[in-house]
């Protein structure tokens, strides 16, 4: 589905807007479903991360709903990822982050995971889901281009504005699939309104998973999902076995 276009934008500049991949009526059912959980859960949201001062989180999404299992299939996403990746790859965690309004949600420029990329190449890649819009005032995150490059990590504590800096902003219903080995960072939320987003993170099949999917979804949705999805969550030995043997990436079994 990427353009030769869209191709060479992601392996330039490490990142890649896709407008408008979520449609009205699913946008609607993640935000509600979102706001739901962040009622539920309370105070514990996102412990099965981690907390962040000034911004609100979840976390272990495929746990919480098939309208996550869905997304986390997205055909398009998939294979940007594996244009970052290669063939072997599997989810490594699925969030959400809501830079909290004013002026919360502030984040120096990292690379997830402290990742470097190493000599078989790139081994992280993220998609942000824009749930809301992001703007030049509440929070959108930023990236600087080309920086995957560079293989090394962004000093640290680097909150002030990085030369060639760019701001990511977009309507909701937006992707933006990111080489997490890109520097970024989220921006302060001068607004009063929230902005939401989820964040379905991937990692090289050799590499751990950031959130270990199978301790921590519950027998009744692993029993429920398709062979697809288990097989990007690395659910099964079996499959991973043959997987390792055949040399058939993740996005091959998925097509």
């Amino acid at each position: 589905m990427l353009t030769d276009s869209q191709k060479r934008q992601l392996d330039e500049d490490g990142c890649l807007a896709l407008p408008g991949l979520m449609s009205v009526r699913l946008l609607m059912e993640l935000r509600a479903r979102v706001e739901e959980l962040f009622l539920a859960e309370g105070e514990g949201a996102g412990s099965e991360f981690k907390a962040e001062p000034g911004a609100r989180r979840l976390a272990n999404l495929i746990n919480k709903g098939p309208v996550f299992e869905q997304v986390m299939l997205e055909p398009a996403v998939l294979e940007a990822v594996e244009f970052v990746l290669g063939p072997k790859f599997k989810l490594s965690s699925f969030n959400v982050r809501d830079a909290s309004p004013h002026g919360e949600g502030a984040q120096p420029l990292h690379v997830d995971s402290g990742a470097v990329a190493d000599e078989q190449g790139y081994w992280v890649c993220n998609s942000i889901w824009m749930l809301d819009d992001f703007t030049a005032e509440n929070g959108a995150t930023r990236v600087v281009p080309g920086s995957h490059r560079w293989r090394r990590v962004p000093p640290a504590g680097l909150y002030g504005t990085y030369p060639g800096e760019r701001l990511v902003t977009g309507p909701a219903g937006t992707v933006i699939v990111m080489n997490a080995h890109t520097w970024h960072g989220g921006t302060p939320n001068r607004t009063t309104s929230p902005r939401r987003a989820m964040h379905i993170y991937f990692t090289r099949w050799d590499k751990p998973q950031q959130q270990y999917q199978k301790q921590l979804l519950s027998a009744e949705v692993q029993a429920r999902l398709s062979p697809q999805a288990r097989q990007l969550l690395a659910l099964d030995d079996a499959l991973n076995d043959e997987l390792s043997l055949t040399g058939s990436g993740v996005s091959g079994f998925l097509k």
